[in-house]
């Protein structure tokens, strides 16, 4: 088919030339990106990360600290916080599988997976205050908007599934940065995550008219053909005046999430509707307790989204931040989710999943060994746990520690851009190759040259 610029008794046009090869040279840019980013094997295909907002204190879930306990009441040491007591963990640990990871006895279901757990002591992180720390969690600053872990494994391994978007953020808390957390700043507006509002109760997800799993998901149109024609509109007069310079970015972005809704409104609504599934596998996550409902349709979602063909979910879990009610609020905390990540993890290994799927377990920063109100605990960016199982990771293994009262990281320090680095490494993503262009310079997730490592001790 001839370009509406070329006659065919002269010679091209320089603007038709260049009209005409620009899908050559976006080939053998997406060519180039392909080979820079992809020179680590891939491990995993996807990501699911559990992200518990508030930070949950490690040394009562899964950092063992006898002597806190021998020390319980005592002073903390002077330069650490003056005046403050010690506290030691009210809950008992012990070892669980065959490689013996110690674990608290407030995570009963999920110690049966000891053996597919990584746990990671030498966490650490720049910032003590929840919502700069959130964000540096997600997008690798707390400074200056960034794009987020999620929207670089987009742009660096693309979609799996067309008809729904690569990136899902299920239930993200209105604060600590808010859209910040799933956003992509200046990468293609498409690698942005997509907010789903799940109702956490039960009712919301049962065939009623009254209710909608998903926001705003029916068509405004009243049928699919007119919202069709609607879009066909759009786009031919999107492609009529378009011209490719970048004040067309936000215009053709537009374009594309309407055209992406208008897909998954007909892959959703099902995706979405857990009522249908197996009595089994619902009882599985927990779905139907009323301790663990709210988080057990998330889990479920995270993966039926997964084997869906979606890059990176986020699944959130508020109400971590125990500064006092510590013996009270923590169990329900850990109740909440426990039975749903261990039934997450059952359910991706018999499926044969975990093997590709990367799930990740943390919040922002961890807590003190200190009391804080008498029956809390404050703040503590210096030394945290978080763990990984499956797509590629050592199971039943412990890396690096924070000192014997659990203040802060002193073996296998892992800082969040290690943590990002080894995440991208994970998924066959080179954190130092995996670029934008942007102002001026090339960015990265993991920071400036010379930032971010892979911590290979993790690596199966």
């Amino acid at each position: 088919m001839q370009h509406r610029d070329f006659d065919t008794t002269t010679r091209p046009s320089r603007r038709a030339l260049l009209a005409a090869s620009t899908a050559g040279f976006g080939l053998l840019s997406l060519r180039g990106l392909a080979a820079a980013a992809g020179r680590a094997p891939a491990r995993a295909k996807r990501v699911i990360f559990l992200c518990m907002s508030g930070a949950p204190s490690h040394v009562d879930t899964f950092d063992y600290k006898p002597e806190l306990g021998a020390r319980d009441g005592q002073g903390a040491p002077g330069e650490y916080r003056r005046g403050a007591k010690l506290l030691g963990s009210p809950w008992s640990f012990a070892q669980h599988g065959r490689s013996g990871l110690w674990m608290s006895e407030l995570f009963p279901e999920l110690a049966r997976h000891a053996d597919r757990l990584c746990l990671l002591h030498g966490m650490h992180t720049d910032v003590p205050a929840h919502a700069q720390a959130t964000v540096l969690m997600h997008t690798g600053s707390f400074q200056f908007v960034r794009p987020s872990m999620g929207a670089w494994t987009l742009y660096g391994l693309g979609s799996a599934n067309e008809d729904l978007p690569g990136f899902v953020t299920i239930n993200p808390p209105a604060g600590q940065g808010g859209a910040q957390n799933y956003g992509s700043a200046f990468l293609p507006a498409r690698t942005q995550g997509l907010r789903l509002g799940i109702e956490r109760e039960s009712r919301a997800l049962r065939r009623d008219e009254r209710s909608e799993p998903v926001e705003n998901l029916a068509s405004p149109r009243g049928t699919s053909d007119g919202q069709r024609r609607q879009l066909d509109l759009v786009r031919a007069l999107d492609k009529a005046g378009h011209r490719k310079d970048a004040r067309e970015h936000d215009a053709e972005a537009l374009v594309e999430s309407m055209e992406l809704a208008f897909r998954m409104q007909a892959e959703v609504p099902e995706l979405v509707d857990l009522d249908g599934l197996p009595q089994e596998t619902l009882a599985l996550y927990g779905v139907g307790a009323e301790e663990t409902d709210g988080f057990a349709r998330q889990c479920l979602l995270a993966r039926r989204l997964a084997e869906s063909g979606v890059r990176f979910i986020e699944v959130n879990q508020g109400g971590w931040d125990h500064h006092r009610n510590l013996r009270e609020a923590l169990p329900a905390s850990c109740r909440a989710v426990d039975k749903p990540i261990a039934g997450l993890l059952t359910d991706l290994a018999r499926s044969g999943l975990l093997e590709e799927t990367l799930v990740l377990w943390g919040g922002e920063f961890g807590r003190t060994p200190y009391a804080q109100n008498g029956d809390g605990r404050d703040h503590n960016n210096r030394g945290f746990t978080t763990w990984m199982a499956g797509g590629g990771v050592r199971g039943g293994f412990a890396h690096g520690a924070t000192d014997e009262l659990g203040i802060e990281a002193v073996e296998g320090l892992v800082s969040i851009h290690d943590w990002h680095a080894t995440v991208l490494h994970l998924l066959g993503l080179d954190h130092e190759a995996l670029t934008y262009p942007w102002a001026g310079r090339d960015f990265r997730l993991t920071g400036f040259e010379g930032e971010g490592r892979v911590v290979r001790e993790v690596l199966a």
